[in-house]
């Protein structure tokens, strides 16, 4: 009884969604062996279909698409995003986090037609540096069809790797800190108490080296958001709406990222998207060996006092056990 009733609530729900759904619509929503999808409007707390989300995306300056990395599935709606925008004759620039900034010269390259994507990932050593980089082709190869730049986002890795050893931002060594940005906003107690809950899952976040994890997540994110605000602020980026592409700790809630570039920006227009896990995230045994795992209950969760994002998408896990 319990599963009828699930389905016949999902079926109520992908019929308000998707109305006579069609073009961009079906791009963001493939088929998934009959799993039902739907995109929610977490602010009204609606369905409603992917062009209605659509329409409301191609009048922000900054579209943030938090995912769960390298999950093919997040970066198909990605894509989708980006081909749905383009389509609207909204001018891009595609911001990603999955790329350090060191590698901007060769997305350069990228960028100006000279070299294809698989130039571009052995040119950026990118298979060892960010797991997963090929389900990110079909976006950036959506971006150039639309021609919108690509833009790196990230800190190099060893210097956000020796933050989280060393200490924290001030016991990097000089040459080090030269690369992030000078200011980096660490007093931010409702993220951290939000990265507190989620950085649980490592096994290595002990009570002694939590905050130094912490302090490289926030390094993180004001390195993105100097990049991502200086690129819009030049005479490139003008008029141009960023689709970010970026982990969902990065956005939830309009934290990390997201509320560094509203510091620099304060008249900035964005949204926030995120999209379900679903069961469909499979940790490798070494993933599994560094991993614990965590109950964050909604009690805590309402310390945030922020609707975690904008739009959701939320779709089916592909089985559903019978309740007895």
């Amino acid at each position: 009884m319990r599963r009828k009733c699930c389905l016949l609530m999902w079926c109520i729900l992908a019929a308000a969604c998707f109305p006579g759904a069609s073009g961009g619509a079906e791009q963001a929503n493939p088929p998934e062996a009959g799993r039902l999808q739907c995109w929610v409007d977490l602010y009204r707390g609606e369905p409603l279909p992917f062009e209605a989300v659509l329409g409301d995306l191609a009048g922000a300056r900054v579209v943030y698409v938090g995912e769960r990395h390298a999950l093919a599935r997040h970066q198909a709606i990605q894509e989708a995003i980006v081909r749905g925008l383009a389509e609207r004759d909204v001018p891009l620039v595609l911001a990603m986090e999955q790329v350090e900034v060191i590698y901007q010269p060769q997305l350069d390259q990228y960028n100006r037609g000279e070299i294809d994507f698989d130039r571009l990932a052995e040119l950026m050593d990118w298979k060892s540096r960010w797991s997963g980089h090929e389900s990110y082709r079909g976006v950036v190869e959506a971006a150039r069809k639309a021609g919108a730049p690509v833009l790196a986002l990230n800190a190099r890795r060893e210097t956000i790797r020796q933050v989280a050893r060393s200490g924290g931002v001030e016991k990097l060594d000089e040459a080090r800190r030269k690369e992030l940005p000078k200011e980096i906003w660490l007093d931010d107690p409702a993220y951290e108490r939000l990265l507190n809950l989620s950085l649980q899952v490592h096994a290595m976040a002990m009570p002694g080296r939590l905050r130094p994890m912490i302090e490289a997540q926030m390094a993180r994110d004001e390195q993105m958001a100097a990049t991502l605000s200086a690129f819009l602020d030049s005479k490139q980026g003008r008029g141009r709406t960023a689709v970010v592409l970026c982990g969902a700790m990065h956005c939830s809630h309009g934290m990390g990222t997201v509320a560094r570039v509203r510091r620099r920006m304060p008249d900035v227009k964005d949204r926030i998207i995120l999209m379900s896990e679903s069961g469909d995230v499979k940790l490798s045994p070494a993933m599994q060996a560094m991993a614990r795992p965590i109950h964050v209950t909604h009690e805590q969760l309402r310390e945030v006092q922020q609707p975690i994002a904008d739009y959701l998408h939320i779709i089916s896990r592909k089985a559903v056990s019978d309740s007895k």
